[in-house]
């Protein structure tokens, strides 16, 4: 079964209603003993990263997602939830993270550009459980905030909107998309059907 953390950031019904399409087992969950009990953990989010700690903290579903990583089990963080794995934040101030991946999160440099940086966006891809190496994708973004830099053992994808930051990271069986995969078609479907087969 495959856990959709639910900690009150986000639409996380559409990251459901992926795995369901793909025939997997997704249950949005609040509950960290259920989260435990999972093969598989996914951490969504969309909003401010300070409330988002604050309220996975609050939760308890930290835990069951740093459990799980320190298990083995495929763990899965989608745009905020990408953002939440870092050290640190620099979003509105300094917070920290759950430390998964070392860095922190900054605002988007895109000069001439709007910021968020909004809708389809093509990827380059790096040797990750998500996908092959050598890949150009197209995939859809929603943020205004993101890991620009990233050690190259971590990043798995990178995209360019006025600047290169990391789109995508990869640390064993840790893995995180700055973009949504669950809306973006037949490409984000590939990616978490090889999430959900991994373990």
């Amino acid at each position: 079964m495959i856990a959709i953390l639910d900690y009150g950031m986000g639409n996380l019904r559409s990251v459901q209603k992926a795995f369901e399409y793909l025939g997997e087992e997704a249950r949005i969950t609040e509950s960290p003993a259920e989260a435990d009990g999972a093969s598989h953990v996914v951490l969504p989010g969309v909003g401010a990263f300070a409330d988002a700690i604050e309220r996975l903290r609050q939760s308890g579903l930290d835990g069951a997602l740093l459990r799980a990583a320190r298990a083995g089990k495929p763990v899965l963080g989608i745009c905020l939830g990408m953002q939440l794995m870092f050290a640190a934040s620099e979003e509105n101030g300094h917070y920290e993270g759950l430390g998964l991946f070392p860095g922190s999160i900054t605002r988007l440099e895109a000069p001439g550009l709007k910021v968020p940086h909004m809708g389809w966006n093509t990827i380059r891809t790096r040797a990750c459980p998500l996908f092959d190496a050598g890949e150009e994708q197209c995939v859809y973004f929603v943020h205004s905030y993101c890991a620009a830099e990233v050690s190259p053992e971590w990043t798995a994808a990178v995209c360019d909107y006025g600047k290169p930051f990391s789109a995508a990271v990869c640390r064993e069986n840790v893995m995180a998309t700055q973009f949504h995969p669950e809306k973006s078609g037949a490409v984000g479907l590939r990616m978490l059907r090889r999430f959900a087969a991994l373990g």
